[in-house]
């Protein structure tokens, strides 16, 4: 069995929702804004598909998802569509983690030339959306920058490149949340098939104290609800994950660490 190749309608819908996604993020945070973030989100998908397909799964090329400019990225990320049942255990980890390790690879380096690129100065009284930190972040723009994200006495304005590293590790973190149809939900089911539901059940309930701080994490908490929590169906549950997959998930589970903002976004008024 071989996955087929897309055919000019797939590649038709690609373009299409690549163009409309190039507008809108354009519009939103302007060319090398759109230029990076759209490198990080196809970098990630692409990663996905090429993993289908190194495992013989039918998958879609990437949808690209254009938002209105006025949601702050101009895009609401991209996905590919699995057209077949997943073999084992390890496919599962090599689709599911494949996607936030390749697309974390470009993210760091864009993060960092982004943050070159940025400018501090002195806390003055702001008013608008401030952006939350994660590890990564905090530990890049330390060593960059001299000053973390949290800091109350500097304020970063952050670059456009390096604003769309910020996006590409916060969708990157979003995707690996250990639970159901997820990448995360897929990695944990691979790593832990035992002790999936803990995890899962775990990380569901933990989005509600977060969501007193950031109501985003509520709306993810509703949708996981809505979508449930069974992982992806495979055609063999015997086949274990050898050491190399493992190692995969570890690494995934490290990424998802690093990148993980607890309140992504906050109004200074």
């Amino acid at each position: 069995m071989s996955a087929s190749s897309p055919n000019l309608k797939n590649w038709i819908i690609f373009f299409g929702l690549l163009g409309a996604t190039i507008i809108t993020t354009y519009i939103a945070g302007g060319f090398l804004f759109s230029v990076f973030l759209l490198l990080i989100l196809g970098t990630h998908e692409f990663g996905h598909y090429w993993a289908s397909r190194r495992n013989n799964v039918k998958a879609s090329l990437p949808f690209f998802i254009p938002a209105p400019p006025i949601f702050i990225a101009g895009t609401f990320g991209a996905f590919i569509q699995i057209k077949e049942l997943i073999p084992n255990r390890r496919a599962l980890m090599e689709i599911g983690a494949a996607g936030p390790i390749a697309g974390f690879i470009v993210a760091v380096p864009v993060l960092i030339l982004g943050l070159f690129l940025s400018e501090t100065t002195a806390a003055d009284p702001i008013y608008g959306i401030s952006f939350g930190s994660s590890i990564l972040l905090a530990g890049l723009s330390k060593l960059i920058l001299g000053v973390t994200p949290l800091s109350t006495e500097i304020n970063i304005q952050l670059h456009p490149i390096a604003f769309a590293g910020w996006i590409g590790m916060f969708v990157t973190a979003l995707n690996l949340l250990p639970i159901g149809q997820l990448d995360g939900g897929h990695i944990m089911y691979a790593l832990f098939k035992v002790r999936y539901n803990f995890f899962a059940k775990l990380f569901f309930i933990l989005l509600f104290p977060l969501g007193y701080f950031w109501h985003g994490w509520l709306f993810w908490a509703f949708m996981i609800a809505l979508v449930g929590f069974r992982p992806a169906p495979l055609i063999d549950e015997s086949i274990l994950p050898d050491r190399k997959h493992k190692i995969i998930g570890y690494v995934s589970i490290i990424i998802f660490l690093l990148t993980f903002i607890p309140v992504p976004f906050e109004m200074i008024q």
